[in-house]
């Protein structure tokens, strides 16, 4: 094949080449979002029917019509009014993450109160509020901390009086199958419905205990069984939770909300 042929061969297939290279990489990037907003979608049917909020068959519609969510400042416990988001600061595309890390909306903890072992937190969280007739029946809660391999995000959903525990679940982590991948075992969090988070004077009282509780002492409402074989990823779902309901976390917003429905004199029931 002469010299000029077999340039040109070379320089087409080159050209082919870099011609498809680029549609691809336009593809990748204009499908990301939708990639995305799917994932994001796929999660919350997830979370959201293993809490007991929809059922199997309910679509996103069907969830709007029942669950606002709303940015809650944690420092202030107060629920941020939507004239104050920003492209940033926003419901839509939060990343806890990325705000954790983020110079204004994220802040460090003292490590001696950082018990989940996450170093830094949002200032803001986006909190989810199950209603019925206008009433509140359910807040879904964001928690997230270290296990003994990964980082564990979940949610931990709270009855109308802010107390008794709805459920748990977590959506993300990579703790070991059959070990630490127990905290996803539908036996084991159904342990977790019905118990309390708070004693009377509102003192965060939930906790994982090694072994079996007691069902027979009066605490018995405060604490969950732990997991066999599991021990240290058990440990940092009880830290994780205590911190998140503690005033490092909701502590403030729940102490508000409660302060409100007293108020209201409404029935928390």
């Amino acid at each position: 094949m002469p010299a000029d042929s077999l340039t040109r061969t070379f320089g087409v297939a080159l050209g082919v080449s870099l011609a498809c290279s680029f549609l691809v990489s336009i593809s990748v990037v204009s499908l990301k979002p939708i990639q995305l907003e799917n994932e994001e979608i796929a999660k919350t049917r997830t979370v959201f029917t293993d809490l007991d909020v929809i059922g199997d068959k309910a679509s996103i519609a069907d969830i709007r019509e029942i669950v606002d969510s709303v940015l809650v400042d944690l420092a202030a416990g107060e629920i941020v009014p939507e004239e104050a988001y920003t492209n940033t600061l926003n419901v839509i595309g939060f990343d806890i993450e990325t705000m954790a890390e983020h110079p204004e909306y994220g802040r460090e903890i003292p490590a001696d109160r950082d018990l989940a072992k996450i170093r830094r937190v949002p200032r803001y969280m986006v909190v989810h509020l199950v209603k019925k007739q206008g009433r509140i029946t359910k807040y879904l809660l964001p928690v997230y901390g270290s296990g003994l391999y990964s980082t564990l995000y979940g949610y931990l959903a709270l009855g109308r009086d802010l107390k008794t525990i709805e459920g748990i679940t977590f959506y993300k982590h990579a703790e070991t199958p059959g070990l630490g991948g127990e905290i996803d075992n539908p036996a084991w969090k159904t342990l977790w419905k019905g118990k309390q988070a708070f004693d009377e004077k509102g003192n965060v009282r939930i906790e994982i205990v090694h072994g079996r509780v007691d069902r027979s002492k009066p605490d018995a409402k405060y604490k969950i069984d732990g997991i066999s074989g599991a021990t240290y990823t058990a440990r940092g779902v009880n830290q994780l939770v205590r911190f998140w309901l503690s005033e490092q976390g909701f502590g403030p917003f729940i102490r508000k909300q409660k302060a409100k429905l007293k108020k209201s004199g409404e029935k928390t029931s």
